[in-house]
């Protein structure tokens, strides 16, 4: 590796895991340096930067876009000014060495032309607290004097460039400079005197606002913030219709947080009119929305009246976004992409964000804390002036933000679907979760071993950022209704809601009719029978006040429709399961709810059931070796084939994943063909 490139990986690393430095994918840096030409075997002088959409924190070389840059610098030659600057993105693929590594994002430009061999840009929430303070100029005037000089508001791109480029020309004396509503941008003779003259802006930003600004820039507290246990309570209850709010246009994952800079701008005097102002970064307002949705009642309200206003309250954003679209849109403007909220602020609550998936929907949450950070700054020196709708507009609407959601991937199947599983630590339950995990579902994994469900969700994390935000694991008992309700509050704080439920948490006593007890067979029918009932009452209240559907499965078994020796309270629980998705299905549909169920057999791999003693006792009646059992099933059925977890998997996410969008009642047996267990 070049050892420019190595110090730019270590540079940016350093900044970029500092959340005060600068956001999540937010920001870029770059070093320039030499390398041999393969083809002349002649030196040449090369950026490395940045490519689009990669994040500081976490940069690989593969991420770095690679030009060539007498290439990039000639391109001054052919601009054909600010009112065709978009052109310019493309032509960068002509500066490209070799395959030129990662897409050069909006920014290139900006580290390009400035002369300097290391150049880092940033949005510190101090740094863009000045730059989008009413007096910002002057500001970074007072405190920075002629070391870091102010750039006046102007989209990112070429000209941009151009514009620092000169500025750092005219004043050989800035270590930087402070972009007009937007960030900050940083540059060195070394990639160490670069990263310490971008911390040395960020941290005399930083003191400045501590030393010189008002103690409550958001005025007096008018809002009680709820007490944490009837907070989270409250969320709990409000985020379903929130989410089904936010995703009348397109389907979302939501996140919740209520943390202390949240609360305490909610519970401030100056919070609804800071939030209409909407954000200033455009990375910012690229995943908040140009302005949040703010429920205008106190925390105590009664329930029924704040869900009855969060539904006007959605219904007027959906009206003034879309008039705010109107009012800037042009002919050749890319459509409305949805009107609903990204960001919804409910006072003595917390903040509830969405996306695409639960990081966008996390990340989103983040950026509105650095803005409501940005505001508090700004206030505390002056007043917050974030950059005109229009421009908002002009960003927003991009064609080049256009192309890059273009070039994002196909969603999987299961894309903003929160999935929970009962009986997930193992078996059926694990090999299920893995498979709608790996559709794109967002996993609960819930079952009474806490362990073994925290084993499954960190396998389901995989390589993210976060193993929450891909699964999250709740020790549940199926048979309390209280530990049900615990882990759907779970669910839903940790996602927004719910919308496919696996019930699949089982257990099994195999005795002849004379030795079952009563309590084998209640043990049998809690677990399975009264379990099931319980998951599916309180998942299809929280479906219900979602409004955007859902799936429920049973894992039900070929015994619910075939009569085996000693089995009879099993057998009974299982064809009540099975009746139970009949009835649900006829119950729930006119909620676009489906019921479904799978009816597996002889699943002896990997099941718990099996590992706990039924195995030995089946193997018993059937006169075979206990390990052997699974091959015994397999050839009594019509396939000769042996049933896995992941072939019952299969048939979970056939039902729910997108493909059979008119089927409820439907049992599917996974059985490898056992004719006495068809179904009439």
């Amino acid at each position: 590796m070049n050892v420019e490139v190595a110090k730019l990986l270590e540079r940016s690393h350093t900044l970029g895991s500092d959340p005060r430095n600068t956001n999540y994918a937010g920001g870029n840096a770059s070093a320039k340096g030499t390398e041999i030409d393969p083809v002349t075997a002649e030196p040449v002088e090369l950026m490395w930067v940045k490519g689009s959409g990669g994040d500081l924190g976490t940069l690989t070389e593969a991420g770095l876009a690679v030009l060539r840059l007498d290439r990039l610098r000639a391109l001054t030659g052919v601009y054909p000014g600010v009112e065709r600057e978009d052109e310019m993105v493309a032509a960068f693929d002509h500066c490209a060495f070799g395959k030129g590594g990662a897409a050069p994002s909006i920014d290139t430009a900006m580290h390009g032309l400035v002369e300097a061999p290391h150049v880092d840009h940033l949005h510190p929430d101090s740094g863009i607290a000045i730059a989008t303070a009413a007096d910002g100029e002057e500001l970074t005037r007072t405190i920075f004097g002629d070391r870091v000089a102010w750039v006046p508001w102007r989209r990112p791109g070429f000209q941009l460039g151009l514009d620092i480029a000169a500025i750092a020309s005219q004043n050989p004396q800035a270590i930087g400079v402070i972009l007009g509503g937007h960030g900050i941008t940083a540059w060195g003779e070394t990639s160490e005197e670069c990263q310490a003259n971008a911390l040395d802006i960020i941290g005399t930003a930083e003191r400045y606002l501590a030393e010189h600004g008002r103690p409550d820039p958001f005025g007096p507290v008018v809002h009680e913030t709820l007490p944490e246990t009837e907070r989270h309570a409250r969320a709990a209850r409000l985020f379903p219709l929130i989410r089904g709010l936010a995703s009348t246009d397109h389907p979302q994952v939501g996140h919740y947080t209520d943390a202390p800079e949240v609360l305490d701008f909610l519970s401030r005097a100056e919070h609804p009119r800071l939030a209409a102002l909407g954000t200033s970064c455009p990375d910012h307002f690229l995943r908040t929305k140009v302005a949040p949705l703010v429920l205008d009642l106190p925390a105590d309200a009664p329930l029924d009246e704040a869900i009855a206003r969060l539904t006007e309250l959605h219904a007027d954003y959906r009206d003034a976004y879309r008039a705010y679209y109107e009012r800037h849109a042009t002919p050749d403007s890319p459509p409305l992409r949805g009107a609903d909220p990204a960001i919804v602020l409910v006072p003595g609550v917390g903040m509830f964000s969405f996306g695409a998936n639960k990081q966008t929907a996390r990340v989103a949450g983040e950026f509105y804390v650095n803005a409501i950070n940005v505001m508090r700054g700004a206030e505390a020196v002056s007043s917050y002036a974030p950059i005109a709708e229009s421009e908002k507009f002009r960003i927003e609407y991009w064609e080049l933000e256009e192309a890059k959601l273009r070039r994002l991937p196909k969603p999987k199947p299961l894309a903003t679907r929160v999935a929970l599983v009962t009986g997930g630590g193992s078996g059926i339950g694990a090999a299920t979760a893995r498979r709608l995990a790996a559709e794109g579902a967002c996993v609960i994994v819930a079952d009474r071993d806490f362990a073994a469900a925290e084993k499954v969700a960190a396998e389901l994390g995989g390589t993210a950022l976060r193993t929450e935000d891909v699964a999250v694991a709740v020790a549940v008992d199926v048979t309390s209704e209280e530990q049900i309700a615990v882990a759907f509050q779970a669910a839903v704080l940790a996602f927004g809601g719910v919308d496919l439920i696996v019930n699949n948490a089982g257990l099994s006593i195999s005795k002849p009719l004379a030795d079952t007890t009563a309590a084998d067979w209640d043990l049998q029918h809690d677990v399975m029978a009264r379990g099931s009932f319980l998951v599916s009452r309180e998942a299809a209240q929280i479906m219900v006040e979602q409004g955007i559907g859902g799936d429920i499965v049973y894992i039900s078994s070929k015994n619910a429709v075939f009569a085996g020796p000693n089995n009879v309270a099993y057998g009974a629980a299982k064809a009540d399961q099975a009746h139970q998705v009949r009835l649900l299905a006829a119950e729930l549909g006119e909620h676009g709810i489906r019921v479904n169920g799978v009816n597996p057999d002889g699943v002896v791999r990997g099941s718990g059931i099996f590992a706990g003693g039924w195995g030995a006792k089946r193997a018993a009646v059937y006169g075979v070796e206990e390990e052997k059992l699974g091959e015994f099933y397999a050839q009594r059925t019509l396939l000769k084939r042996e049933v896995l977890p992941e072939h019952v998997a299969a048939a979970v996410f056939a039902l729910t994943g997108g493909d059979l969008t008119h089927t409820t009642g439907l049992h599917i047996p996974v059985d490898a063909g056992v004719a006495a267990a068809f179904l009439r």
